[in-house]
């Protein structure tokens, strides 16, 4: 049971990951072990420093609320990621290029990562990218810390995801997969998320 629950953490927080990769497989933009790996461990930091959040607030209350108290927020933050799905547009989930780019603006175009236009994704740039994945999870961290998920674990297991996430994305990507399936991910993750929250709050 503790182990589904870390999983369905680390699958939900590595989603945009996989589509980010897919994006850079179909653009070409090469993505090499080192850049994935920093990835990963932006994304573990991220995932460990939220989560550390969460056990400090948790402390505030009893086990049974913030058991509840945590899974309400995942609930929360998924019903959060279907509403994002459902409001916007189907033409800017498809990835369209951005004139702006910010960390929004990257996550829904993964391409503007490529901040010199070189093809390749480097050190600086992928910190960048690593960064807006972590902030766009740092809610979900700081629930799944709350409603007791171990912080240890759920860091590794993230970290270790997103590695394989990135690799199989990129993978997919340079098969031509329609990258319009990018706009999928809100539905796919905030699914996840209210599952977690349910199951957190059942056990």
């Amino acid at each position: 049971m503790y182990l589904i629950s870390v999983l369905l953490f680390a699958l939900s927080a590595n989603l945009d990951n996989f589509t980010v990769a897919i994006t850079f497989g179909m653009r070409k933009i090469k993505l090499n072990f080192f850049i994935n790996f920093l990835i990963a461990v932006i994304t573990g930091v991220g995932t460990f420093l939220s989560m550390s959040i969460g056990r400090v607030i948790g402390q505030f209350f009893s086990a049974s609320v913030s058991n509840t108290l945590g899974s309400v927020i995942l609930i929360l933050i998924g019903v959060w990621f279907l509403k994002d799905f459902f409001k916007k547009p189907r033409e800017n989930k498809e990835c369209q290029t951005k004139e702006k780019v910010n960390l929004n603006t990257m996550l829904e175009d993964p391409e503007t990562a490529d901040l010199d236009r070189s093809g390749t994704i480097d050190a600086g740039e992928s910190a960048i990218l690593a960064l807006a994945l972590t902030i766009n999870n740092f809610g979900m961290g700081v629930g799944a810390s709350i409603s007791g998920l171990n912080i240890g674990a759920t860091t590794i297991f993230t970290f270790l995801i997103s590695m394989v996430s990135i690799t199989v994305g990129y993978r997919v990507g340079k098969s031509c997969i329609p990258k319009s399936l990018c706009r999928f991910v809100p539905l796919i993750s905030g699914g996840i998320v209210i599952a977690l929250g349910i199951f957190e709050m059942l056990i």
